[in-house]
């Protein structure tokens, strides 16, 4: 199988949910039903990871240590990446280094996507320019006034427009079902959200 390359960037002070949910969905997806294709790769369409700036151990929301899987110098190519939110955001937005980085990468990467304030540092980029998008409730304001030409949308849990941006926190595990199901049909999303056992979100995307 062609497996897709989910890679996800992790920080310091990132929210542990914001990246944990969406690698627990992706990394548990099969293309085979039930609950023996879990027990190896064969059926898995995504090889999930994830990285950092340098590649050492990172501190999230809560106080967990992290190490990551890969850095920027020794990254695989990636189809998907997720941006993921927490406070460590607002110091990544003065980050000039990750800045440039993020602003090339609809050169590198298929699919762009981000969860809760992440998506700040999206906006930071210029990727979000007169896009529809959305953040974490409590961060509406910040993301506007990093770009206000974004259409903020929200009433929704997801949002796509060439992007995929998500609200906050466990929004990013419906986003990540949205992606499954996007690429993969709906009822290998649902096979894999019975295996999680998680209730997935309705009416979620505009």
């Amino acid at each position: 199988m062609n497996k897709k390359n989910v890679g996800i960037l992790i920080f310091n002070d990132v929210e542990l949910l914001d990246f944990s949910g969406p690698f627990e969905v992706f990394s548990r997806t099969r293309t085979k039903k039930g609950t023996e294709s879990r027990l190896d790769e064969k059926s898995s369409p995504f090889n999930t990871f994830t990285f950092s700036i340098d590649g050492k151990t990172i501190t999230v929301t809560g106080g967990m240590k992290v190490i990551p899987n890969y850095s920027f110098f020794n990254l695989p190519s990636l189809d998907i990446i997720i941006i993921p939110g927490g406070l460590g955001t607002r110091k990544l937005l003065n980050n000039e280094e990750i800045i440039l980085w993020i602003k090339d990468l609809p050169n590198k990467v298929s699919m762009i996507t981000s969860v809760c304030t992440g998506s700040l540092l999206l906006a930071k980029a210029g990727l979000l320019k007169n896009k529809q998008a959305t953040t974490h409730w409590g961060a509406v304001e910040l993301l506007q006034s990093i770009d206000k030409s974004i259409h903020i949308i929200k009433k929704n849990r997801i949002v796509e427009d060439t992007i995929i941006t998500s609200a906050g926190v466990s929004s990013g595990i419906d986003m990540a079902f949205y992606i499954v199901s996007k690429l993969h049909g709906e009822k290998v999303a649902e096979d894999t959200a019975k295996y999680i056992e998680f209730n997935r979100s309705k009416n979620i995307i505009s």
